[in-house]
């Protein structure tokens, strides 16, 4: 059957979604020259930053000894033009201000500085990363070798893309460091918003359906499992009945704190250090540390 029978549903429906209360709240209006950040460089800029972070295992498989100072080089050299176009567009994306340029040289400056200095803490990042894999390799029976880990794990995945993006929001990076972490929630299932403060040593076994809150604080040498949820229990309103946002919400786990599969715990609680949280409850209250609590029989 032609299209041309459809013509008039299709105008109809052309009209209507082109109305402007249609899209009030739901348009983000471009104008000339102004970045806007993309998705597919974001992925390209994941990429870099892993193969960086992790050489051999990421990127270019046949890097060895005599070449990894060469293959780092040329990343971090396509990582940093990358990010600078990519933060330059989320600095416009974020600003009220008109025309925001692409062609601002002062803000083209900031975001070439911001780049350089998240380059230039990758290397605390790696070295975080690293007690990240420890951490699983030791915690799980089953991982035959740091390398396995590292490629295998999903877990490592989120948490490397948690701690890009957490660096990049610390930098002052509107909207591109939510982009990373929705990114690795895409291809994990694990959610971690990039505001949540996370210690060394941190592990995620298999992962799967975990939440973690923006205002999370979590310690060293912490282990939660899968289907577990760290969030806000309830969201005070202003004068006008809207959500009050920035406040700390989110739980607060201690060092040395495990987290059983589907566990909740909501609200800005204290899960006290070296405490043991079972699987499948609801927690909303502060828990002692070294306590173990669990499902009553």
């Amino acid at each position: 059957m032609s299209a041309l029978n459809f013509t008039h549903i299709l105008t109809q429906a052309v009209d209507e979604l082109s109305e402007s209360e249609s899209y009030k709240g739901l348009f983000h209006q471009h104008k000339d020259g102004e970045p806007l950040p993309s998705a597919a460089v974001l992925c390209q800029i994941i990429e870099l930053s892993r193969s960086i972070l992790f050489p051999g295992y990421y990127g270019k498989s046949t890097i060895n000894s005599r070449t990894v100072k060469y293959h780092i080089g040329v990343n971090t050299e396509k990582l940093f033009n990358l990010l600078t176009e990519q933060i330059l567009a989320g600095l416009c994306f974020a600003t009220d201000q008109e025309g925001c340029d692409d062609r601002d040289d002062s803000r083209r400056t900031e975001a070439a500085r911001i780049a350089a200095t998240f380059i230039g803490r990758m290397p605390e990042m790696r070295r975080v990363l690293a007690t990240d894999v420890e951490a699983a390799y030791n915690g799980d029976p089953a991982a035959e070798s740091h390398g396995e880990v590292i490629c295998c794990y999903p877990a490592i995945k989120a948490i490397s893309n948690y701690r890009i993006a957490h660096e990049l929001r610390v930098l002052g990076v509107p909207l591109i460091p939510r982009i990373i972490t929705e990114m690795a929630h895409s291809e994990t299932g694990i959610d971690i918003h990039p505001a949540a403060r996370i210690g060394h040593h941190f592990a995620i076994d298999h992962g799967t359906g975990v939440v973690i809150g923006a205002t999370s604080i979590i310690g060293n040498n912490v282990k939660i499992y899968q289907g577990v949820t760290l969030g806000a229990k309830s969201f005070p309103l202003d004068a006008e009945g809207k959500p009050i946002k920035g406040i700390p919400r989110h739980p607060i786990l201690e060092d040395d704190v495990i987290v059983y599969s589907n566990a909740t715990i909501l609200g800005r609680i204290t899960v006290g250090r070296g405490a043991t949280v079972g699987g499948n409850i609801w927690v909303t209250e502060d828990v002692p540390p070294g306590a173990r609590i669990v499902q009553k029989k």
